[in-house]
């Protein structure tokens, strides 16, 4: 362990910078709060708590208090609470309820910094880059703040600017959450479990593309090419003159959010329809593109005025693979379909055991878990919950299935929020099953791309190329009686050994069992010559048969204590 000087005092634990003692100490009484005071002590952060503190035993909080607690430690803790409340295997389910529901909310910061922010980026001034600017933000966030403008044609655009000094306090949060992390990996039983430092290096990849605002935009227009067939789904247009890593200018849409429309209104809008299609395009995000918008909270996801869906704030984005595709599909249909057998497997095969794994438990507790959705009603139904059930007892029972499974849950789980809203009678099980005839076509369409077809093209031309020249040689050897066929079998000559041992046991045997019979047959023979009274022939020709049928016996019983070793 590396030793922290502080106040003079030597103290065996991590080694405690003096410029991040401050966040040392909220992360520590943060623990402790939460019933982590055990971590606080293995990993040596109790040596930054006052003595009243240092001994203090957790309280019992409400899990209500969590995300107020994030909110006041600052923005890379509300992103980190945004993150944890995918970790089923980490967090109780009342924890994980009230992390859902993390308001990234903060206080403004002053109109005079915006200005000199949009300036610094784009080199010109407010009143030069747009005819209107509201000073007024209309959302402040962690990281930026989003103000109502317009361009100088008229366009109506949205701003969102990067807070000042955000990046540097970001961090120096990373730094000491980073060797917190790497201690408790390397000495604490819960940090070789869970794996902080890799989920901390994830999490840091994710806030490093959400803080480059012009990948945001990258974002907004892949998703808009993606969802171009959904008439129903709009994603706003970015400005890329006005766009830098710091400020990100994109077309405003006027709307509300999804919670907030009442019954009337949803007869208004037709709400089964696109509470259908805003599902489809998800499906086809996650199945088919593997590029899916990964926060669709009530927040993110607006009923627009023309009584469309638009889909805001892609600075989360979630990637899966066209392996982890396959599987996620024939996953969701067996838990929709209630095949706890096939989920089970499927499971197995996409996580990775632990050395606590228990399969039969594992088999009994997914089992119960989609039995019992199987039997809710219509409108109990979520397919969002489902799967991060099956991600909590995975991870309870030994298996860590990948971050994308549980990433795809908490999509789905907010998924499902948004869709009842539009639609209280919304089945997702069912969407899952229209849709899923589609989704195998437009994955073989897109792997009939032009890059795959050019590959194959290249592949036959190059067997075509060779293939005179293979049968030449194949002919010639066959004209020269010189083709042979090498099969790859089993070993013959060790079969046929085998055999040969078994033919001269049996033979042993008929000649033991001949001596045995032909010395009972000689008894009846009367000759001078005896051996302890009996006809010496007959003794003579049981006793040669008793020796050989004892080596006998002996060397088939050395034999098979040999195959058995």
């Amino acid at each position: 362990m590396h030793a922290l000087y502080l106040s003079g005092e030597n103290v065996m634990g991590i080694s405690l910078k003096p410029e991040h003692l401050k966040r040392y100490k909220d992360i520590a009484l943060l623990f402790i709060k939460y019933g982590y005071s055990d971590l606080v002590k293995e990993s040596g952060l109790d040596s930054v708590l006052p003595e009243e503190e240092r001994n203090a035993h957790e309280v019992d909080p409400r899990a209500e208090e969590l995300p107020q607690d994030l909110e006041k430690m600052g923005p890379i803790f509300i992103k980190l609470g945004q993150l944890i409340s995918t970790r089923v295997d980490m967090i109780p389910e009342p924890f994980l309820k009230a992390l859902a529901r993390l308001q990234d909310n903060v206080e403004p910061f002053p109109s005079d910094t915006v200005e000199e922010i949009i300036q610094e980026e784009l080199g010109v001034r407010i009143s030069k880059a747009f005819s209107e600017f509201d000073r007024n933000p209309i959302a402040s966030a962690s990281l930026g703040q989003v103000y109502r403008a317009r361009l100088r044609d008229g366009r109506p655009v949205v701003v969102k600017v990067q807070r000042p000094g955000i990046r540097k306090q970001i961090a120096g949060d990373l730094e000491a959450l980073d060797e917190i992390a790497a201690f408790l990996d390397n000495h604490t039983e819960a940090g070789r479990r869970y794996g902080f430092r890799q989920m901390l290096e994830e999490f840091e990849r994710n806030l490093v593309r959400e803080l480059d605002y012009r990948q945001e935009a990258k974002n907004l227009n892949v998703l808009r090419e993606n969802l171009r067939d959904f008439s129903r789904i709009i994603i706003p247009q970015p400005v890329e003159d006005y766009t830098t890593s710091r400020v990100l200018t994109m077309d405003y849409i006027g709307g509300r959010k999804i919670t907030s429309i009442g019954p009337l209104a949803r007869m208004e809008i037709n709400g089964a329809s696109l509470a259908e299609q805003l599902f489809r395009a998800y499906l086809k995000q996650i199945l088919v593109d593997g590029f899916f918008h990964a926060d669709p909270h009530p927040g993110n996801v607006f009923l627009t005025d023309e009584g469309s869906i638009a889909l805001i704030d892609l600075g989360m984005i979630g990637y899966v693979s066209p392996r982890m595709q396959d599987r996620l599909l024939r996953l969701l249909m067996a838990i929709a379909d209630g095949r706890s057998d096939e989920a089970v497997e499927l499971a197995l095969e996409m996580g990775k055991v632990r050395d606590d794994f228990s399969e039969d438990a594992f088999r009994r507790h997914t089992a119960a878990i989609i039995v019992e959705h199987q039997n809710t009603s219509l409108k109990e139904i979520r397919i969002g919950r489902l799967v991060m059930e099956v991600s909590r007892i995975s991870a309870n029972d030994g298996v860590a299935l990948p971050s994308e499974f549980t990433m795809l849950g908490k999509t789905l789980l907010n998924l499902d929020e948004v869709a009842r809203a539009l639609d209280p009678d919304f089945d997702p099980n069912e969407s899952i099953r229209r849709n899923a005839t589609d989704i195998l076509r437009q994955r073989m369409l897109k792997s009939a791309t032009s890059g795959s077809a050019l590959t194959t093209l290249l592949e036959m031309k190059e067997f075509f190329e060779h293939l005179p020249e293979r049968l030449n040689r194949i002919l010639d050897a066959v004209s020269n009686n010189e083709l042979s066929l090498r099969v790859e079998a089993i070993d013959e000559k060790t079969l046929v050994d085998g055999f040969q041992k078994v033919a001269n046991r049996i033979t042993v045997g008929l000649v033991v069992a001949a001596l045995i019979l032909g010395a009972a047959m000689l008894m009846r023979v009367e000759t001078s010559f005896r051996l302890f009274g009996y006809p010496g022939l007959a003794i003579l020709c049981f006793l040669f048969a008793t020796c050989i049928g004892i080596w006998l016996v002996l060397s088939v019983m050395m034999h098979d204590r040999k195959m058995k070793t």
